[in-house]
């Protein structure tokens, strides 16, 4: 049976809403390789020197455990990319937030990004929709410090991620100004991936009236189920 059409209307805004920026595959490809060999020494040594946590049951174990290892075999300093890298889109969030803060707050302003990258579908997604916009304006918060780039990889580059960084599941990374051994790599992305234009803002400022923008959505309607009543037993 065919499915009857039907149109949906929804309020939508009025202003020019804001997209990731657009990068071809190869150009995905190859700032994959750099950000991954630029991130391998923090998973390597999360390998060898981060003991993983196994629940109660094991740290009541080494409690009782006779301590054999040696004091001076202390593992090595922390590299120090790690302090310039953030993992996660709560903390990636939360900083862009208080990077914006600090200049309404006439504060001194944190180190910014660089660049922040995020594995995700090529269909919007829910939870890190907020990312060009939020990216935006903490670039605008800060016109003396060059614009955050944001980088959009292939939903499929998230396990090259989390096995760089030695780490389950990483889906979002932020890169600090000025990290160790980074300038290749964001004199790549700074070269291949756009801006992010904030024209709403533009928009805004002009204050003029703008209509009420309906947005008209075609859909299908299926049929409807009958119900077959039946006779109450006897």
């Amino acid at each position: 049976m065919d499915k009857k059409k039907k149109l949906i209307y929804q309020l939508d805004t009025p202003y020019s809403a804001i997209s990731w920026p657009n990068i071809t595959l190869e150009d995905q490809e190859t700032i994959l390789e750099l950000l991954c060999n630029l991130l391998g020494p923090l998973g390597q040594y999360r390998s060898q020197y981060t003991q993983l946590s196994k629940g109660k049951r094991d740290k009541k174990r080494k409690r009782k455990a006779p301590t054999t290892a040696c004091k001076d075999l202390s593992p090595p300093p922390v590299p120090e990319l790690k302090s310039y890298v953030d993992v996660g889109l709560p903390a990636i969030t939360r900083y862009l937030q208080e990077s914006v803060e600090s200049n309404l707050k006439d504060k001194q302003p944190i180190p910014s990004y660089s660049a922040i990258f995020v594995a995700r579908p090529a269909y919007p997604n829910a939870l890190n929709g907020h990312l060009p916009q939020m990216v935006a304006v903490a670039s605008k918060s800060h016109p003396e410090q060059m614009p955050i780039r944001l980088v959009g990889l292939s939903k499929s580059y998230e396990d090259r991620l989390s096995e760089s960084l030695g780490i389950p599941r990483v889906s979002c990374i932020g890169l600090r100004e000025q990290a160790p051994n980074s300038k290749a790599l964001i004199q790549f992305v700074r070269q291949h991936v756009p801006v992010i234009e904030v024209q709403w803002l533009e928009e805004a400022r002009q204050a003029e009236h703008r209509e009420t923008n309906i947005k008209t959505i075609e859909t299908f309607v299926g049929s409807k189920k009958q119900h077959i009543r039946r006779l109450p037993k006897s």
